[in-house]
């Protein structure tokens, strides 16, 4: 999936940097876009689960509220032989934020701080024993050489997780970004895409490793009504399980993606 965009949609990652400015009209920055991604994923960690699926994925600005976020349905082919199989079918992924720029109606830039945000991501998947993440924390857009605008964050997660889980449980540091580098004539262009979470200070209750994370580095056309790309993805320990002959979670994947925009 397109996680880079955590936090800031490709939209606002690829446009011209500069300060926000509320002062005049707080919807001046508003947009929204939504996309459909068709992805396959080759020994996805933890556990090298490679199957296919379909995620929706959305974001946009509205007011003080800058939003991303997205769904995934796996397996969609519904086949037997998918590592997904017997899996929980969905997953979501929200993470909205909130501009202090926008709610203070000042400018809080500063140095290569474009903007600065209250920050929130929720992370669910189906079942009592599936997926329950809260993230609170600071978000801010940087401006960054040759990248261009970089969406930052440092979480708090409170963690419900997996039915046993009910408290804090360390923290994450996010960073995605969206750089096109190079147009064709007839204005499709290539970009690099991606993004980091690094997760440390987990409780060793909860976990087998304290820290550990992954980063997505990935390598798309785009088009007007689509986009095909690939990405890799880069894991050590990720989401607290210590890697293990067992159990596999840290390594490398390979993700192939066709998209259609609206």
């Amino acid at each position: 999936m397109i996680k880079a965009l955590l936090g800031l949609s490709t939209m606002v990652l690829a446009s011209t940097s500069f300060a926000a400015d509320y002062s005049d009209d707080i919807h001046k920055n508003d947009y929204s876009w939504k996309q459909f991604n068709l992805m396959y994923a080759f020994d996805e960690l933890p556990g090298e689960s490679s199957h296919d699926y379909l995620e929706m994925e959305f974001g946009g600005r509205s007011g003080v509220v800058d939003l991303y976020g997205y769904l995934d349905v796996f397996n969609v082919t519904s086949s037997d032989s998918s590592d997904k199989a017997d899996s929980d079918k969905m997953f979501l992924k929200l993470a909205p934020r909130f501009s202090l720029d926008g709610m203070t109606g000042k400018d809080l830039s500063f140095g290569a701080v474009q903007e600065l945000y209250v920050s929130t991501l929720f992370s669910l998947n189906g079942g009592q024993d599936g997926t329950n993440n809260s993230f609170f924390g600071l978000g801010a857009d940087v401006d960054m050489p040759w990248l261009g605008k970089v969406g930052m964050n440092l979480y708090a997660l409170y963690d419900k997780s997996q039915g046993n889980r009910n408290g804090w449980n360390g923290y994450q540091f996010s960073a995605n970004w969206f750089k096109p580098f190079k147009t064709f004539d007839n204005g499709s262009f290539l970009a690099y895409q991606g993004y980091v979470d690094y997760q440390f200070g987990m409780d060793s209750d909860y976990v087998t490793a304290t820290d550990g994370g992954a980063t997505f580095q990935g390598l798309y056309w785009h088009s007007k009504q689509y986009a095909l790309g690939y990405g890799l993805k880069i894991y050590k320990d990720v989401y607290g399980i210590k890697d293990s002959s067992g159990f596999k979670s840290s390594g490398v994947s390979h993700y192939i993606s066709a998209t259609y925009k609206f």
